[in-house]
């Protein structure tokens, strides 16, 4: 199953690293141009290269998806670089913990600036593209394929201790995916979102000082405490944690044509947790 997005452009938030980046290896092994964003760039540029590599066609367009200027450019630029845009992942994100009554107004925004208005603001910015241009061949009868598929997560489906900002920033992307589905599937758009569980990434790691991400000025660490690892692994029916690799397949499913007929839809990837 070769070239399921054969000659389309995809552009794919926080693709330096983790789920973002192997997403973007393996639309481009599936025939896709990506446009690589992060707020890193050497990262991003080192995914950029490896596609290269391979043989595929990928750039990178850096910068912060909450700064408000930041989804034009990125929109703007894979325009003048593919002319058009057939996919947009909304992957970018992290986590900042803490207990409901010591968690602090900055804490709460920052995931709603990061999961929210970010992707609000970047299918705003390609509304032009992906909207507008499908209403076009609509008319002519000859459309392309275009989708948006937005990364949530379990925690937004039911909660989680210690996280109140970030759970209820991945229900709001839920809502959002559904609100988009119904107002661009007329123009043949689908959009849905994958709930991802417990995928080892760096949000997921053993927590380690060394790893953090700096919010307005100030360094958050990344990572959960080895015992909440152990204790999640427990409940997992697959008995495991899940690999970027397969939380890239599941976005490529969403992505392929083997989802023509999927809209609105919210697709859980958890090894069974949850059931």
């Amino acid at each position: 199953m070769k070239n399921l997005l054969d000659g389309q452009v995809a552009v794919i938030t926080g693709a330096g690293r983790g789920i973002g980046a192997a997403t973007a290896k393996l639309f481009a092994s599936h025939g896709a141009k990506i446009v690589i964003s992060d707020v890193d760039k050497e990262p991003a540029q080192h995914v950029v290269n490896d596609i290269c590599s391979a043989g595929g066609d990928a750039i990178e367009v850096c910068g912060d998806i909450t700064d408000p200027a930041f989804p034009e450019q990125l929109v703007a630029k894979t325009i003048e670089k593919y002319g058009r845009l057939n996919i947009l992942v909304n992957n970018a994100g992290f986590t900042w913990d803490g207990m409901l009554h010591k968690m602090t107004d900055a804490q709460f925004e920052a995931m709603l600036q990061i999961h929210n208005m970010g992707p609000f603001r970047l299918i705003r910015a390609a509304s032009p593209y992906m909207r507008d241009e499908a209403k076009k061949e609509k008319a002519q009868g000859d459309t392309q394929p275009r989708c948006i598929i937005n990364v949530s997560s379990t925690s937004g489906l039911h909660g989680n201790i210690g996280q109140v900002n970030y759970s209820t920033a991945k229900m709001g992307i839920i809502g959002m995916t559904k609100t988009v589905a119904k107002e661009w599937g007329a123009f043949g758009i689908r959009c849905n979102a994958v709930a991802f569980g417990f995928i080892d990434t760096r949000l997921t790691q053993e927590k380690n000082a060394s790893e953090s991400i700096e919010v307005n000025g100030q360094q958050v660490s990344l990572g959960i405490p080895g015992k909440v690892r152990e204790s999640v692994s427990a409940m997992i029916p697959l008995a495991r944690p899940g690999t970027v690799d397969e939380a890239a397949g599941a976005i490529l499913l969403l992505a392929s044509p083997y989802a023509s007929y999927i809209t609105g839809h919210t697709l859980e990837v958890t090894g069974g947790m949850g059931i």
